[in-house]
């Protein structure tokens, strides 16, 4: 009897389905997303017939979407890609600047009363090691005394000799032999760990506030380990020294230049007055430089410097002049051909690169009053974990405000405390190679060098005499060609190289490949994402907070109803019907739903009283294809 409802009310869900929010269920929503997207894999999901058919719908559409997630990742990754771009250009070029140094930083006969004990103490280690003498030795300049207040700090700091790892060392300014505490660190090129070696030669540096806290400092070679402790001490006595005095004690550019020309023209000799290793910056504008230095080997400091010969690095007016990182050398008794190539180079910020434009986005202040560079930020930064650390500045950079350079005296622990504080900068555990980044925009000049004997054999002997009657007042002495060394800066062409960055993926070509992903593998335009997000998030919420609101209600109806005045409450009140699920008015397809009565026969509608239709005789049965009209 109750067949011909049935089938009435599933024609009825065929031909009017739930739509969107208003499906009881996640499956009924998915079913009809299924049915009606434009998405062609889903809706082979749910009309192919069998389940092999069915399930090889489901693998090739999980496959599709998988592919589309991949792809549009990668897209992702290349939108933040970027290509480079080079432009060249013919034009006339600017001269750069020229910073020229002497690798002497001072004259040694102008410091030799700040340094005789110190000379003093390196030649008696040189004679304890060695059996050097100073009557069979090379030393041009014998050292007066000179009363300084260093002789605790040589005393503090001895030159050590270690016999072997029995952690006893020879003190070569006592004689005595000490027990070495700490750790030991063997240092060349490079901080590394020390091997085994016998008569090693190195230095001790302990913490002044805590005496078993210490460092022994050693070196397979006696000629680094010499000059390593030379300059330890060097840089104490120098911090001691004002800054007006280093100028005067440093090389001017007449004490540099014997003869300059730019352009074939006389050049101006300019002071740069910075107080460290140079102070000569010709500020130019043209297309080539010709000098001849004089770099006066006999003034040399012989336990400072092993070389001869001159430094320069070309930059731009702006930037700061690092010639002791990246300075190329000249050399003695030869003439230096030094042809330049200009690149100006920019690069894409974030998110393409981790550059900086003008620096002003890094935690590290420009002790350089300079334009923004890595080796300024790197200095900067290190100067300043030293005042933090250490209470004091190391002479050769900038002074912070409200610092002071340090010195023993005032300092007795700096050096201890720099030597420890420059080995977690060259290991990157400082943190200044993590702070500081590269510039985007930058100059560049390539360099390409070329070297000559000069004089030649055959001119040498008339030029020494002409170059040394130029200056014969101020030299007082014939020049030998040791001491000068000719130098020529040029462009070896005008082209002005221009390397750019730019996007290699415009938001419209982002947006156009994802388009063409989603249309290749799900044959999917963006109003089937839309759709997408609609189905799959919107109404997939609604619907479960719907559920969680109807059992919320379901609760809160049954503890009424618990409670000793909820059944007083309840009576003459109706109740809920199961099957409407939800508080939106009831609709066709939820009254087909409703239960039917527990008693009493199905309500029908009475046939026709007419005789002529009744063929009991004919037909004793209702026909199978007739029995779906029969509710009508």
């Amino acid at each position: 009897a109750t067949a011909p409802g049935l089938k009435i009310t599933a024609r009825l869900k065929r031909t009017l389905p739930v739509r969107g929010p208003q499906a009881p269920t996640l499956s009924e929503l998915m079913r009809w997303y299924c049915l009606n997207t434009n998405t062609h894999g889903c809706r082979r999901i749910v009309v192919s017939r069998g389940r092999l058919r069915r399930l090889l719908w489901i693998l090739l559409t999980l496959s599709a979407v998988g592919l589309i997630l991949w792809q549009c990742a990668e897209l992702l990754m290349n939108y933040y890609s970027a290509s480079v771009s080079v432009t060249v250009q013919f034009q006339k070029l600017p001269f750069p600047a020229v910073t020229i140094c002497n690798i002497n930083p001072y004259k040694y006969s102008a410091m030799k009363e700040y340094l005789s004990e110190l000379d003093k103490e390196t030649k008696k280690a040189l004679e304890t090691f060695y059996g050097f003498s100073e009557g069979k030795s090379k030393v041009r300049r014998s050292v007066d005394d000179w009363n300084s207040t260093g002789s605790d700090f040589f005393q503090q700091i001895p030159l050590l000799k270690v016999e072997d790892f029995s952690r006893t060392a020879t003190d070569l300014h006592s004689g005595q032999k000490r027990k070495i505490e700490g750790s030991v660190f063997h240092k060349d090129s490079s901080i590394v760990n020390s091997g085994d070696s016998n008569d090693i030669i190195g230095f001790q540096l302990c913490d002044a506030n805590n005496s078993s806290e210490c460092a022994l400092y050693t070196f397979s070679s006696g000629v680094n380990a010499i000059q390593e402790w030379y300059k330890l001490h060097y840089m104490n006595i120098m911090a001691q020294i004002p800054l007006e005095t280093k100028e005067k004690l440093s090389y001017s550019a007449d004490d540099l230049l014997l003869t300059c020309f730019f352009d074939g023209l006389s050049c101006d000799k300019r002071k740069r007055g910075s107080g460290s290793w140079c102070n000569f910056l010709p500020c130019l504008c043209g297309s080539g430089l010709q000098v001849v230095l004089y770099i006066d080997e006999a003034d040399y400091n012989p336990f400072l410097v092993t070389s001869t010969g001159a430094k320069i690095i070309v930059h731009d007016q702006n930037e700061y002049p690092f010639i002791e990182d990246i300075g190329t050398e000249i050399e003695t008794a030869a003439a230096t051909s030094i042809g330049m190539h200009f690149t100006r180079s920019r690069k894409l910020s974030k998110p393409y690169s981790d550059c900086t434009e003008t620096g002003a986005d890094i935690p590290v202040e420009n002790l350089y009053n300079k334009s923004y560079s890595l080796q300024i930020c790197l200095h900067s930064c290190f100067q300043k974990a030293m005042v933090d650390s250490c209470g004091c500045a190391q002479y050769a950079q900038p002074l912070p405000a409200g610092a002071e350079y340090c010195n023993y005296k005032k300092n007795p622990n700096w050096m201890y405390c720099y030597y420890r504080l420059h080995e977690k900068f060259v290991k990157e555990q400082l943190g200044c190679q993590q702070i500081c980044k590269d510039a985007c925009s930058f100059k560049e000049w390539a360099l390409t060098t070329s070297i000559a004997q000069w004089p030649s054999t055959v001119s040498e002997d008339w030029m020494l005499r002409v170059l040394s009657w130029d200056k014969g007042q101020k030299l007082n002495k014939k020049l030998n060609k040791t001491d000068l060394a000719n130098l020529m800066v040029f462009y070896k062409d005008l082209n002005e190289r221009f390397i750019s960055e730019n996007p290699a993926n415009t938001l419209v070509i982002l947006l156009s490949n994802f388009g063409g992903q989603l249309g290749l593998w799900m044959s999917c335009s963006v109003v089937c994402v839309i759709e997408i997000v609609e189905v799959f998030f919107i109404d997939s919420l609604s619907i479960v907070l719907r559920r969680q609101w109807q059992k919320a209600k379901k609760w809160w109806s049954h503890r009424q109803r618990g409670s000793p005045g909820g059944a007083s409450d309840l009576q003459g009140q109706g109740h809920d019907n199961p099957v409407c699920t939800d508080e939106d008015l009831p609709t066709f397809t939820t009254a087909l739903r409703l239960p039917l009565p527990q008693d009493g026969p199905l309500p029908r509608t009475p046939p026709p009283n007419y005789s002529t239709l009744r063929l009991e005789t004919a037909f004793t049965e209702q026909l199978p294809d007739t029995l779906e009209l029969g509710g009508h």
